[in-house]
């Protein structure tokens, strides 16, 4: 866990040596589209760069437009990097943190034991084009088989919340219905993963609409955003802190 920044932690990940957290409504939106003043926003991701200076010199974040492309990050730099139109990322190094802005996507935390990581964000259009996959995809084309590789979908909105159109149902299931039908987008995405050959699967126990008190939701109004992180530190930076 990142010291001072309110967050639930994937405590899954940390046997691998891998840092992962979505934060909460405690620590603030992160989020530039709603209507708390844009510096106090940025304020929020210049004090999470300084925080995760020890675990890394490099901080990825991306223009979210609900697609499937993912990033792969090559230790060539420093500092904060903004990518255009991109939901996911990945880096096969250690030493690059990740960051993706939610409200009830899905953050999709993926590590594998050599410190290689994805994170993805997984909405109804990036799980009906199959973003997971396609992190998965980066790391075993990166020679890290499926198997070896930890999953964890964190707090979004559940199955019982979330309810969607007839369309939209039918393109994330491949199902027919004739009226707006309630759909569980993590249950989907575990099942993209198996079927990539993942089998260390864990949901976070929180739906960011049931626990609106913790966590922002769109679909309850709010425009704050908290955002997932994951970053894998280099062993002599485990080591000297």
């Amino acid at each position: 866990m990142i010291a001072a920044i309110p967050a639930e932690p994937v405590a899954e990940l940390a046997p691998l040596g891998v840092h992962a957290f979505t934060t909460t409504r405690a620590a603030g939106t992160f989020g530039t589209g709603g209507t708390e003043p844009v510096g106090e926003v940025m304020g929020r991701w210049s004090a999470l760069v300084e925080a995760l200076r020890p675990y890394g010199p490099r901080l990825a974040t991306a223009h979210q437009v609900h697609g499937a492309r993912v990033v792969v990050h090559r230790p060539a730099w420093e500092g904060w990097l903004r990518v255009p139109e991109a939901d996911g990322h990945a880096a096969l190094e250690r030493g690059t943190a990740a960051a993706v802005t939610i409200a009830d996507c899905v953050p999709v935390f993926v590590a594998h034991p050599s410190g290689a990581i994805a994170l993805l964000h997984s909405g109804w259009r990036g799980t009906a084009a199959r973003i997971a996959e396609q992190g998965i995809a980066v790391l075993t084309a990166a020679g890290l088989p499926a198997r070896e590789l930890v999953v964890h979908l964190g707090p979004a909105i559940c199955g019982a919340c979330y309810e969607v159109s007839p369309d939209v149902y039918a393109q994330l299931t491949g199902r027919s219905v004739t009226r707006p039908t309630t759909v569980d987008l993590r249950a989907l995405i575990a099942d993209q993963a198996r079927r990539a050959g993942v089998t260390r699967i864990s949901v976070s126990p929180y739906c960011t609409r049931c626990h609106n008190d913790r966590f922002f939701s769109h679909r309850a109004g709010d425009t704050g955003r908290q955002i997932a992180v994951i970053v894998a530190p280099p062993p002599a930076r485990l080591d000297s802190r």
